[in-house]
């Protein structure tokens, strides 16, 4: 039995198919019962609420306000209106940010966002090699003449206005790519995308904006820019044997970059072990020299060391000796000295001795001299200056007689006449014996 084959990009394929037809299906989201409740028929009015209070979707924040058949329709700035009545052939209002009254039994609008529009485009390409390529970028566009954008596309889905308009537009750039890429090989679409976007560019310049200088206006859009973002081949193996050139001559290179590298830096290294060896057999000379010249300038300064110190212990006794010598010199001079000095310590006190008794001899005469000069008058000075101590140290009498000897005599004249007459006595042997003495 014959195993089927499976076919994976045409299951792929037909998937797509399936998504493209449900996208391009118009969503509703009022009911019929509705759009009935709120005075009109769905084929008669194309704006949808959310919520009782008639405020706008989502995608298109606007607001309807009124009641019954006198409303009014308020319309953010950035958002294009279209508004008509029936019975009138053009429309009543048409613009950006327009407000405006509105009757639910005869009109009807249309709110588009005027905010510039981007398509993801994911477009599964087969190349000139017959292989698949996925190419991915976007578009960006935005609505240039509502006028004729609103004749010309749907924008009638309730929940996203610009659905339809970007899923047609991202089927015509799909459709773009696939024709380019089917002409190019796969390292033309890996290496320059430029023809790419060209090709897509002017295709969607065609079908949006018109053929230049006729009086077709396409769709009414403008295309803001186009651009590819990546491009990536489908089947692993192929990508991989692409690359495999690639990493083949990056891997040769780099393997011969490391080998000059090891080549280098193993002639370096070599370079640098000798250099180091020279290095340590001259530094280790070096050391064994100065090590030589250091235990020489050891052993001169050590013998030079001992020279001095016997010269100096030869000095130092000498120094002794000498010293020695000088202070038994000096001993025996201050032996003599004292000797000396003892000699004349007795010969002065001697002298002085002498001096001495002759000024006692001499004072004592001058004292006896005075003595004997001393006046009858001089005395009796004294003796009357002395007479309180005398008085005093007398014996006190038990008791007082007086006795007067001659008239107008008194006492006290006795007593100091008794008293000079002791005196001269006294007087006249002291003289007698100085007499003596002299003889």
């Amino acid at each position: 039995m014959e195993q089927q084959m499976k076919n994976d990009y045409m299951d792929q394929v037909l998937r797509e198919q399936v998504q493209l037809e449900n996208a391009l299906k118009v969503q509703r989201v009022a009911t019929p019962a509705q759009a009935a409740a709120r005075g009109g028929s769905d084929s008669t009015r194309f704006y949808q609420a959310e919520t009782p209070g008639d405020a706008g979707s989502g995608a298109v924040p606007y607001r309807i306000t009124g009641l019954w058949r006198w409303k009014n329709v308020v319309v953010p700035p950035n958002c294009w209106v279209v508004h008509t009545r029936r019975g009138n052939p053009e429309p009543l209002n048409v613009g950006l940010g327009v407000s405006f009254r509105f009757d639910p039994w005869t009109d009807s609008f249309i709110v588009v966002p005027a905010a510039m529009q981007t398509i993801l485009i994911n477009a599964r390409s087969i190349s000139k090699e017959r292989q698949g390529v996925l190419v991915q970028g976007y578009v960006q566009w935005i609505i240039e003449d509502f006028k004729t954008a609103y004749r010309k596309c749907d924008f009638t889905d309730a929940l996203d206005p610009m659905r339809l308009v970007n899923v047609q537009l991202r089927e015509q750039a799909e459709a773009a790519i696939k024709d380019k890429v089917a002409t190019m090989s796969i390292d033309e679409v890996l290496a320059d995308k430029q023809p790419i976007i060209k090709e897509l560019t002017e295709r969607l310049r065609e079908v949006m904006e018109g053929e230049s200088g006729g009086q077709d206006r396409g769709l009414g859009l403008r295309i803001v820019t186009v651009q590819i973002k990546e491009a990536i081949v489908s089947s692993p193996t192929v990508w991989e044997m692409l690359q495999r050139p690639f990493r083949s001559e990056r891997a040769k290179e780099a393997r011969l970059a490391q080998l000059t590298s090891e080549a280098v830096v193993n002639a370096k290294e070599s370079e640098a072990s000798k250099a180091n060896a020279k290095l340590k057999i001259e530094t280790d000379a070096e050391v064994a020299r100065l090590r030589a010249a250091s235990e020489s300038t050891a052993f001169d300064r050590e013998q030079s060391e001992k020279a001095r110190r016997a010269k100096v212990e030869a000095e130092s006794l000498a120094l002794t000796l000498v010293h020695e010598k000088d202070k038994i010199a000096k001993k025996s001079e201050v032996a003599r000295l004292q000797a000396e000095a003892e000699l004349s310590r007795d010969e002065i006190q001697r002298v002085f001795n002498h001096k001495w008794a002759e000024k006692a001899l001499s004072l004592d005469a001058a004292r006896r001299k005075v003595e004997n000069d001393l006046s009858a008058t001089a005395l009796q000075a004294q003796l009357i200056e002395k007479l309180p101590e005398v008085a005093s140290k007398m014996p006190k009498p038990n008791e007082l007689r007086s006795v007067s000897i001659g008239p107008g005599a008194d006492g006290m004249h006795s007593l100091v006449a008794g008293l000079v007459a002791l005196v001269d006595g006294l007087k006249a042997k002291g003289a007698e014996s100085n007499g003596e003495k002299k003889k």
